[in-house]
């Protein structure tokens, strides 16, 4: 499952309230800032920027600390590129989901010759989880917060997703905490308390399946058919998880890049 999108789909939908708690003090109206970084663009499913009046705030998902380039490296280049584009003031978390010894997940500075940059962490597992459960945004989060008895703060977890009164807004809540959990958790504990036929109606659940469903798909057709042309990879990719599923069982029988056009041509 992607952990990080999840993380940065919830970033961008409570702008303001992750803007509330990772700057606290400097928080007035906040935008997501939809940018290409200058200079070689670079796109990250898991990175989130939000804009203030008085700075940027760009938060950084992890779920496991090794990446490459590194982070603490990664970290100092969005800066560099973030200050050379707006000429505001920065303020970078790096937030840790899953619970790791790393060193990385303990590092908050680049450090080089002659450069230091600085940055936060947040590691959610040393996190107080009072202040994820008392806010919907934060809410799919709590499980992987702090906690001496991790069944107890599922169950809180799940009682307060049942009150939330909007019901598209409950089954998305649910879908996100179902993803998060289980990176901590079985699957059969996290369905003892969370509802499976609203987790799986919720709009994120289902487009993050569909995702994972479009790369495993192209993944077994490259290996199929070596490299498939990047107009045919978008019409794979708009099709549903059903019919993703379909083109998967459906390939065994392919001989050419031709059968594949012709069924995809069949379903329109």
């Amino acid at each position: 499952m992607s952990y990080d999108n999840t993380a940065k789909y919830l970033a961008e939908l409570y702008p303001a309230e992750f803007a509330k708690w990772l700057l606290p003090d400097k928080t007035t109206e906040v935008t997501v800032l939809k940018t290409e970084l200058s200079i070689d663009p670079i796109r990250a499913d898991y990175v989130t920027f939000l804009q203030t009046s008085s700075r940027i705030l760009h938060i950084e998902f992890q779920t496991l600390p090794k990446s490459n380039p590194p982070i603490p490296l990664r970290v100092l280049d969005y800066y560099v590129r973030l200050k050379r584009q707006y000429n505001t003031p920065v303020t970078q978390v790096v937030i840790f989901l899953q619970q790791s010894s790393d060193p990385i997940a303990f590092t908050e500075e680049y450090t080089d010759e002659f450069t230091i940059h600085r940055y936060r962490v947040i590691r959610l597992w040393e996190q107080n989880s009072a202040l994820f459960l008392d806010n919907p945004a934060l809410l799919p989060l709590a499980p992987l917060t702090r906690t001496d008895s991790p069944a107890t703060l599922l169950s809180q977890v799940a009682q307060n997703i049942a009150k939330i009164p909007d019901r598209d807004e409950r089954q998305n809540i649910a879908g996100c905490t179902e993803i998060f959990a289980g990176l901590r958790f079985e699957k059969d504990l996290i369905r003892q308390f969370l509802r499976e036929d609203i987790m799986q109606e919720s709009v994120i659940y289902q487009d993050i399946v569909q995702k994972e469903a479009f790369k495993y798909t192209s993944r077994l057709l490259n290996r199929r058919f070596s490299e498939i042309d990047s107009s045919i990879l978008e019409r794979i990719q708009r099709l549903s998880t059903e019919n993703l599923e379909a083109l998967g069982e459906a390939l065994l029988d392919f001989s050419s890049v031709d059968d594949l056009v012709a069924w995809l041509d069949q379903l329109r």
